[in-house]
């Protein structure tokens, strides 16, 4: 029984250990962008408690920042459910990908479709590493990169009213942010296949569309495109 427990228990530490190296460039943008979620919040006369619970029940940082204009401007239910629709449509795309890799998730499930965020599903679109459980590295990642979110939220709730604090260029931060994962992902990767499929179609629907409106369609061509091409890359060693 003992040895059992040190296998176990060792290969729980494996599979943290892997998570959590994974995460580190999240962690490093989700503390520093919720940091300046939670001062935000505080200007507007919040108690860090609420940064806390919003990063913790809501958990999502576009709707999030977006939630800061419509509770100040005093925002219907209606249009906050409409905003949350908009803002956060992408992930019904993310989730369709996902359907394989979560359907034997089990108790897990709920919270790894919770907790996906852009940033996660970089993560977990990768393979988890040898000798670590898929799911259990899928879920420790996911939570991992929640409680870098929560704990930035909450640092800068308590923080936003004793020191000045400027955003700008803080948006970059994100952009930075995927194109550390995507070189890795690319690095790592056999086949690049995906990659450029994605990679041109965005480029395509930005060039046609523009910044603000490019994001959904070239999601819908990206999914229908690799939907098509299912078979040759189920062929490519990933």
């Amino acid at each position: 029984m003992r040895y059992r427990c040190k296998g176990a228990c060792a290969w729980i530490e494996k599979t943290v250990r892997a998570a959590f190296q994974a995460s580190l460039p999240v962690m490093a943008v989700y503390i520093v962008l919720g940091m300046g979620f939670g001062v935000l919040l505080a200007d507007q006369g919040y108690h860090w408690i609420w940064a806390l619970f919003m990063s913790a029940t809501i958990y999502a940082g576009s709707m999030q920042y977006a939630a800061l204009d419509l509770i100040s401007g005093g925002a219907s239910l209606i249009t906050c459910a409409l905003m949350t629709l908009m803002i956060n449509a992408r992930h019904f795309f993310y989730g369709l990908s996902m359907l394989d890799k979560y359907q034997d998730a089990g108790k897990k499930k709920p919270y790894l479709v919770f907790a996906l965020t852009d940033e996660t599903y970089s993560l977990v679109c990768t393979p988890a590493p040898e000798g670590t459980d898929a799911t259990s590295y899928y879920f420790w990642v996911s939570l991992l990169d929640q409680i870098y979110w929560i704990v930035g939220s909450v640092i800068g709730g308590v923080l936003g009213p004793i020191l000045p604090f400027d955003s700008t260029g803080m948006d970059f931060a994100m952009t930075a942010l995927f194109v550390v994962i995507f070189v890795e992902q690319w690095l790592s990767a056999k086949s690049h296949i995906p990659a450029l499929l994605g990679l041109g179609i965005s480029l395509g629907c930005l060039l046609l569309l523009g910044p603000t409106n490019f994001v959904i369609p070239s999601m819908v061509l990206i999914t229908a495109a690799l939907c098509a091409c299912r078979r040759v890359l189920e062929v490519q060693p990933q």
